[in-house]
């Protein structure tokens, strides 16, 4: 009897410790709940305290870069004007540097048209102006096409305009042949002679008594194409005019 009672009450104390040991357990393991609950709603707060902070910087983050995007958009444009504004000046130097090429090829232009030049005409070289060989050179053109009354005209003009021209005198020995062509016999020995009397050395001075003797002969003034043709023969005796002026003289006879 003894052993049972002392049986149960072994069982009852260790009934009793047990529970103790798990009250115990259960304490320790709220206790390490709650713990762990603090520590997590530490946990928590502090990761929620430091999202709040990344959100705050990434929100900073976010309006600096869309104010760099902006600045950037900006500097774009304004290289993308900048670029425009340099095509455009681009543009005008081109243009002003075709301009003052043009100009000065139109200079050059007007001075290699009044710079005089070196021509050859009859043997005699001189220098004449590039607008007074081309009317010259016209004239002496038209004169050659037969058209006689027209080159008259214009080698007049030209000895007018160019009095002291090495071209004149050769000039006016043709404008005496245009005459002849038109049969203006008069005016025609004028200027034959007028080239005889200015410059007895220019090799159409020879020609030109010649043909002062044609004029007369033309004229039916046969006494003074023989006194013509005499003084060509006396004057240059070794001309070919002078030859032909003899045959022509023996014509007269």
């Amino acid at each position: 009897m003894t052993l049972c009672v002392g049986a149960a009450q072994a069982g009852l104390f260790d009934d009793d410790e047990a529970r103790k040991a798990i009250l115990d357990l259960r304490a320790r393991i709220a206790a390490g709940d709650d713990a762990s609950r603090a520590r997590t709603a530490e946990t928590n707060a502090e990761l929620a305290k430091t999202n709040a902070a990344l959100l705050e910087q990434i929100t900073v983050l976010k309006r600096s870069l869309l104010e760099l995007n902006a600045q950037l958009e900006g500097m774009r444009g304004e290289m993308a004007k900048m670029r425009g504004n340099d095509e455009q000046i681009a543009r005008d130097v081109a243009e002003l540097q075709r301009r003052q090429k043009d100009i000065t090829q139109g200079v050059d232009d007007r001075i290699r048209k009044l710079e005089p030049i070196k021509v050859s005409v009859d043997g005699r070289e001189f220098l004449a102006d590039p607008e007074e060989k081309r009317l010259f050179d016209e004239a002496l053109a038209v004169f050659r096409g037969g058209e006689f009354d027209k080159a008259a005209i214009m080698f007049g003009n030209f000895v007018r305009r160019y009095p002291g021209s090495g071209y004149t005198d050769t000039a006016r020995f043709w404008l005496g042949n245009s005459l002849y062509g038109k049969r203006d016999y008069k005016d025609a020995i004028g200027n034959f002679r007028t080239v005889v009397n200015n410059a007895p050395d220019h090799p159409r001075a020879p020609e030109a008594l010649l043909a002062i003797a044609s004029c007369q002969v033309e004229s039916k003034d046969a006494k003074g194409a023989r006194a013509t043709i005499n003084e060509l023969i006396k004057a240059y005796p070794r001309s070919e005019a002078a030859l032909a002026g003899k045959e022509r003289l023996a014509a007269l006879k």
